[in-house]
């Protein structure tokens, strides 16, 4: 079982490349993945959000983990995501799959059926249980459309130390972000769900980003959590503010779409998402472009 430490630092919110025809295109995201590897992120998330796991049927979410962890290939520790709002079918899920390969797991507060407080911490307390591997929480309230409190994600890092280590924080809410660093026990992680909000976080004790933009820039981007977690503020900070741009545009249009954008720009991938999620308005394209010609960052 990996250790707290290993989730520390850059990890990458795997998207899912399409070919024109609309099928899953390996040859890019084994592209793309060794591209991660090769540029020093700390550990991979397959089939979270930014993965357009929604729109992928059951065979393709099990070919793509089956091929995302074979070209890993243990050159960093695999995060898989297993969410949802069915807390018994997740159990069963978790029970009865061995998870090889994979080195711990993301799991969203569930969505749509808004339960209340106690009902997520029974939720978690049910995944906790059942589950293999450590658990990174992830509190997205934009989404979910319920917030998970500090009062509760500090209740079940007590209640849980072995298996609930991490929390993936995306509520926007700094100051609930720092509530949580300040009563956390202390190998409880706080990490970044947002890019934007990665520096301040790690300024006030956060333990890095599970990134988006980190799928375009990976070396740039992990270089500035890595300055930000050794201290070093100033020369942090400037790469922050040299991507500040680029985080406005990443999600003016959604997610995946502004940073599916970036990577075609760069020459990575086709354009193509999976309805309903579209491509970026050629005009987001168009300042994408723009800001990337600006930041003479190449791959």
């Amino acid at each position: 079982m990996i250790t707290h430490t290993a989730l520390k630092g850059l990890g990458i919110a795997l998207i899912t490349p399409f070919t024109d025809n609309d099928e899953v295109d390996y040859q890019a995201l084994g592209r793309l993945i060794d591209y991660q590897v090769t540029n020093g992120v700390d550990y991979m998330v397959i089939l979270g959000t930014t993965g357009e796991t929604p729109t992928l049927s059951e065979e393709e979410k099990a070919e793509v983990t089956r091929f995302s962890i074979e070209r890993i290939a243990g050159r960093v520790p695999v995060v898989l995501g297993v969410g949802g709002n069915n807390t018994a079918a997740l159990v069963k899920r978790l029970k009865n799959d061995p998870l090889t390969g994979v080195d711990a797991i993301l799991s969203v507060v569930p969505y749509y059926n808004k339960p209340s407080q106690e009902g997520i911490y029974q939720h978690y307390a049910a995944i906790a249980e059942a589950s293999p591997v450590p658990v990174i929480m992830y509190n997205v309230p934009g989404r979910t459309g319920v917030n998970m409190t500090p009062e509760l994600t500090i209740r079940l890092a007590k209640d849980f130390p072995e298996k609930l280590v991490a929390i993936k924080e995306a509520s926007g809410n700094l100051a609930q972000m720092e509530t949580i660093i300040k009563d956390k026990p202390a190998d409880f992680l706080v990490i970044s769900g947002d890019d934007g909000l990665a520096f301040p976080l790690i300024t006030l004790g956060g333990a890095g980003v599970i990134s988006v933009i980190g799928n375009a820039f990976p070396r740039e981007f992990g270089r500035m959590v890595r300055l930000t977690l050794a201290g070093d503020y100033d020369n942090a900070r400037a790469i922050h503010h040299q991507f500040l741009d680029l985080f406005s545009l990443l999600f003016v249009d959604g997610n995946p779409a502004g940073v599916k954008s970036m990577l075609n720009a760069m020459g990575y991938i086709e354009n193509r998402l999976r309805l309903p999620l579209v491509p970026t308005r050629i005009t987001t394209y168009e300042k994408i472009r723009q800001v990337l010609d600006g930041l003479n960052i190449k791959g």
